[in-house]
């Protein structure tokens, strides 16, 4: 492997990473409070779902009841993952001089204003053009506040939780925003009217911004070895992916940039293709027949499934599968990519059931995977804020991409049927099939929790000699002492 850019011209480990001396050997604490931060998270990520996906059900009935096309209505939702682009990279930027909690606060301002911009834009007496600009620029500030509660969320759970609920924790928060997603797709069809419906979300936009509260910066007392370290620069990144000059934090091997690579393409193909639905549901589905209920169930269930897969997964990869990020990865990816394609065949008329079936397995397989990515990005980077913005960016790039394109891709009102988007799901499951390809080159070290693990072994081995005497705790390079059983070693600095 490469060693540019090391200090010392050395490829790093786990102990590099971890600087095995006695000050860097703190005690490590959990804090309940941790759980009233984690749920303003996760109320901020429902909300900023919640507008993203609003018009994508409904997108037929917005354009006819405002006067305008459906390629407007596209950018409505289009405008989201453009301006999500720039805000997500300045995000680490304003998290680093100003705290987790000031930029909380700045990205709820933004969701406030977005929800009345956007209501003001439902005004009877405008003409369709201004209401349009009113929508847009709704979105546009909507979209600001998006990408708080996605970059935030690995580096607020790595400076909050442990090794037992680290994963579970920015799953947590990075499927929130899936939830919104789902409730958008659910709720925007029920309202009576377009107008009625983008009422009721400027309602719950602004009864979510007292969540900000619950948001605090950080514990008396780290929780983790990795919690405990200074959040590196996005700059950090850069430098560290250039095989530039960095410091002994932010260096990462050649093995390191090239998985780095391989997950931002997989996590951008994936996640665009997510994007997409959520946008195009009801074109993609509405010209063979389905109502505008039954494409918002659609995109619903694919969500919804992969909430629920999420949600038992995750506890499961914090404690069980510690190790296997990468493998769980390899093998879901390409099966995921399978399905994808298969919604080529499977989008014609009368076949409610099985497009049903196909929703949910998209689901239970992508969106579990998308926060595992989010994971192991910071894994390989040591780097949550950078590292996060950089994935989000791939997705949101990929999305913004596969729109325009998939949009120019309908057919005319001649074809049998009209306007259908068959073109477009040629290209769109092709993408996610070569993006999704990469995945068998992925190696995916997890070096983070490895430095956190060999910290936590140093702590207990110095905390608790009489343990170690009674040979039930001890390090791997000690051949008189069994190796340590993480669970065993964490229970014993809980107590301490």
């Amino acid at each position: 492997m490469s060693s540019a850019g090391y200090p010392d011209g050395k490829d790093t480990t786990p102990l590099d990473h971890a600087e095995k001396n006695g000050q860097d050997i703190v005690g490590y604490r959990l804090y309940k409070r941790r759980f009233s931060g984690l749920l303003g998270f996760i109320i901020l990520g429902v909300v900023t779902g919640m507008q993203w996906s609003w018009f994508g059900p409904i997108a037929t009935k917005t354009a006819d009841e405002f006067g305008i096309s459906l390629a407007q209505v596209n950018w409505l939702g289009n405008i989201s993952l453009c301006v999500s682009l720039p805000a997500a990279f300045l995000v680490p930027l304003v998290v680093s001089r100003f705290g987790i909690r000031r930029c909380s606060e700045l990205g709820g301002v933004m969701l406030f204003i977005s929800a009345w911009v956007r209501y003001a834009g439902t005004t009877p007496s405008l003409s369709p053009r201004s209401a349009y600009v009113l929508l847009f620029f709704g979105q546009f500030f909507g979209a600001i506040s998006k990408p708080v509660s996605q970059v935030l969320g690995p580096m607020f759970s790595e400076r909050w939780f442990d090794l037992r609920s680290r994963t579970t924790a920015t799953m947590a928060i990075a499927i929130s925003g899936s939830i919104g997603s789902a409730l958008g797709q659910l709720l925007s069809p029920l309202m009576r009217t377009v107008r009625q419906s983008i009422l009721v979300l400027s309602i719950i936009s602004t009864a979510a911004l007292p969540a900000i509260l619950l948001i605090l910066e950080s514990p008396p007392s780290p929780p983790t070895y990795s919690g405990s370290k200074r959040p590196l620069s996005l700059g950090s990144l850069c430098r560290a992916m250039l095989g530039l000059s960095v410091s002994k934090d932010a260096y990462m091997s050649l093995r390191e940039r090239i998985d780095f690579v391989i997950l931002t393409l997989v996590f951008g193909g994936l996640d665009g293709a997510i994007s997409v639905l959520s946008v195009l549901s009801s074109q993609w589905f509405q010209p063979v027949g389905y109502s505008d209920t039954t494409c918002g169930r659609l995109g619903a269930t694919l969500l919804l499934s992969g909430i629920t897969a999420a949600v038992v997964s995750a506890p499961l990869f914090d404690r069980v599968f510690t190790h296997s990020m990468g493998a769980t990865l390899r093998t879901l990816v390409p099966f995921v990519s399978l399905m994808w394609l298969s919604l080529i065949w499977a989008i014609t008329p009368n076949n409610a059931a099985i497009l049903f079936v196909l929703m949910a397995m998209i689901g239970g397989c992508t969106i579990t995977m998308l926060p595992l990515a989010l994971e192991l990005g910071v894994e390989l980077t040591r780097n949550a804020n950078g590292s996060s913005a950089v994935l989000l960016c791939s997705g949101n790039l990929c999305g913004i991409v596969l729109i325009l394109v998939e949009g120019a891709l309908r057919a005319p009102s001649t074809a049998d049927p009209p306007y259908n988007m068959h073109n477009a799901l040629i290209l769109h499951g092709c993408v996610v099939m070569v993006f999704s390809s990469c995945i068998i080159f992925l190696r995916a070290k997890q070096a983070r929790r490895e430095a956190d693990e060999i910290m936590i072994k140093d702590l207990v081995l110095g905390s608790f000699p009489d343990v170690v005497k009674a040979g039930s705790v001890g390090q791997s390079n000690k051949s008189s002492v069994p190796l340590l059983d993480m669970g065993q070693a964490m229970n014993l600095v809980e107590k301490k």
